[in-house]
């Protein structure tokens, strides 16, 4: 008997054994499996982009182009619905058998689930129409920049698109509607912003020069077909007629509605989102959607505190370099705020100057790449000012993306409208973060990755997108940039002002503070402009939790990098060091640190290797 139950024993150990044991797959079942994978997620890219046709147009494709992204309820559930029914097919495959860039595929692709899941609970929380975004100038900047007119068809499709304003205007005005249900109001401060863009585009509407900026634009792209002049007078005829009438009402109907609900959002007040319905619950999330970690608000505020005052002893250094004459860090703000030679002329040779500036600071930034970057973008860059359109509420400098097919560059655009918000010492930075080795850098490169699912090259994290071009402009001061102190001192001064958002984002949105309590914090932790203060802080209260990304990021990447050249010593490679942060994709800062991680263990395994 006791030796029966022994061998009974021994069997079950042994079957144990197996079945702990990871099976191993030949590189063929690899290869397979992999594909298996990335083919259902291309396609479900593919479809998911055919349901949206302003994504489409965006990525150089026109399917749908007569068409609009349906902005309702309706369309969101669907969207969560297909997402889910994704993920639970994508558990079916041997996710055992395939490879590190599938495997991280999948999880990232988890990862979205689970952000689009934890949105749901905060839908209508988002100020649809704010100063700085919402169909009021979503819509036009996208017919100007997106929509492309290269036949009598696709000029046909543009018209469509003019006719279809009333049911996305019908569509965001429901939403608005249910925000007010949910006590969401925009702070009040955004009213007159919003009221004076969409009072003045009204107003272009039956305008026959470049303030009617649809039919301006219109017109250039249809006179540049190769058809009859007679088609060509019909076809701008028949724009002229829509944007009088079907889009200059739907603005009309959106102003309307934005009139009635004004006085409800002025009994609100200008606050952060600790006024909103469990607000606080609400801006923990947003904080940790942007910066992809767990940080609080307090640790995030402690933080801006300490980085803040790191680089106020840096600027001070810069004081002393160039002899001023007082030791105090506010008259130095106020010096480079005010003096004339570090202001561009607010006139037309003004604006000239600051483009060639910035062309001067990419060709000599171009020069660089091979010493910093194994892969370099193909996509083409160029210098953009911003439309007339939008030019005083736009921020000062931003970058859009290009087509991925390569039908539209890389832009880079400067706010020209008001010269004395873009001081001269503060474009170098300004330009290394926007284009190379900035965003642009960034973000074609990710378009441009070959082997990785469709949806990665697109993805989104703010902390890394915005903390790699933050980084992106310390890397310049890391090979040599800025050799005039005062353009280093304008990369102190953006970098303080990334710092300072820190402290002033959880100040309004936990802390209470107002807007003047904001500004004067501005005013006095940063050398920026008081009206380019103000455009800032208004920002922050309309996106809470977005500007904190720019610095957390940044710190995780700096770290990053120190930790590999503290473990790896003379076998660090800064251009290895790159290729790992940027041919995966934009990812969550966690996914970051395991890949860098995986690499610094990688190349000490090969070391050991190589010694032995």
């Amino acid at each position: 008997m006791g030796k029966s139950y022994s061998i009974i024993f021994l069997c079950i150990i042994l079957s144990s054994c197996n079945m702990g044991q990871k099976k191993t797959y030949s590189a063929e079942e690899v290869t397979t499996e992999s594909k298996k994978v990335n083919d259902f997620l291309d396609r479900k890219f593919d479809e998911y982009v055919a349901r949206y046709p302003e994504i489409a147009a965006s990525l150089g494709l026109k399917t749908s182009y007569d068409s609009w992204n349906d902005r309702t309820d309706e369309t969101g559930d669907k969207e969560l619905a297909i997402f889910r029914a994704n993920v639970d097919t994508l558990k079916k495959f041997n996710l055992n058998s395939v490879d590190e860039q599938t495997a991280l595929s999948v999880r990232m692709y988890e990862e979205d689930l689970q952000r689009i899941e934890a949105s749901r609970k905060w839908r209508h929380y988002d100020f649809e129409i704010n100063q700085l975004q919402g169909a009021h100038n979503d819509l036009p900047v996208f017919l100007v920049n997106v929509h492309k007119i290269d036949s009598v068809k696709d000029a046909e499709a543009y018209l469509s698109r003019l006719r279809k304003f009333d049911l996305v205007f019908s569509q965001t005005i429901d939403n608005l509607k249910k925000s007010e249900a949910k006590g969401i109001f925009p702070p009040y401060f955004t009213f007159k912003y919003v009221t004076d863009d969409v009072k003045n585009f009204i107003k272009g509407c039956d305008a026959k020069d470049a303030s009617n900026t649809l039919l301006t634009d219109f017109s250039s792209k249809v006179e540049k077909l190769n058809i009859d002049k007679a088609e060509k007078e019909k076809l701008i005829a028949e724009a002229a007629e829509i944007i009088k009438t079907t889009v200059k009402s739907s603005y009309k109907k959106l102003l309307d509605y934005w009139a009635q609900l004004e006085p409800k959002a002025k009994a609100k007040g200008s606050n952060g989102v600790w006024n909103l319905p469990d607000g606080d619950a609400y801006y923990t999330y947003m904080l940790q959607y942007h910066t992809t970690t767990k940080m609080t608000p307090e640790e995030v505020y402690q933080t801006g505190i300490n980085e803040v005052a790191r680089i106020h002893n840096e600027m001070r250094a810069i004081m002393k370099k160039v002899n001023f004459k007082s030791d105090s860090l506010h008259d130095f703000f106020k010096f480079v705020r005010t003096d004339q030679q570090f202001k561009y002329a607010n006139d037309a040779k003004g604006r000239q100057q600051l483009v060639t500036d910035a062309h001067d600071y990419i060709d000599s930034m171009k020069i660089m790449m091979p010493q910093l970057f194994t892969t370099l973008p193909k996509a083409p860059l160029v210098i953009k000012e911003v439309e007339k359109f939008r030019e005083k509420s736009a921020g000062g400098a931003f970058y859009e993306d290009p087509a991925e097919d390569g039908s539209r560059p890389g832009r880079y655009y400067v706010n020209t409208y008001d010269m004395s918000t873009e001081p001269k010492y503060q474009m170098e930075a300004l330009t290394y973060h926007e284009a190379i080795p900035g965003h642009h850098m960034q973000i074609a490169v990710a378009q441009e990755l070959k082997g990785v699912p469709k949806f990665r090259r697109h993805e989104f994290f703010t902390s890394y997108v915005e903390g790699w071009a933050l980084y992106s402009e310390k890397l310049a001061k890391d090979v040599g940039k800025y050799k005039d102190p005062y353009s280093d001192f304008g990369r102190l001064s953006m970098e303080v002002f990334r710092a300072a958002r820190l402290v002033v984002d959880v100040g309004i949105h936990t802390k209470h503070w107002t807007r003047e309590q904001a500004i004067d914090y501005f005013v006095k932790n940063t050398a920026n402009a008081q009206k380019d203060i103000e455009n800032e802080i208004e920002r922050y209260f309309i996106w809470p939790g977005q500007a904190t990304g720019y610095k957390i990021g940044m710190i995780k990447i700096l770290s990053l990098r120190q930790r590999a050249i503290n473990e790896l010593g003379d076998k660090f490679d800064i251009r290895q060091f790159h290729e790992v942060v940027l041919t995966n994709g934009a990812v969550s800062l966690t996914t970051l640190e395991d890949l860098v991680n995986k690499w610094i263990e990688k190349v000490k395994s090969k070391t050991k290797s190589a010694v032995s």
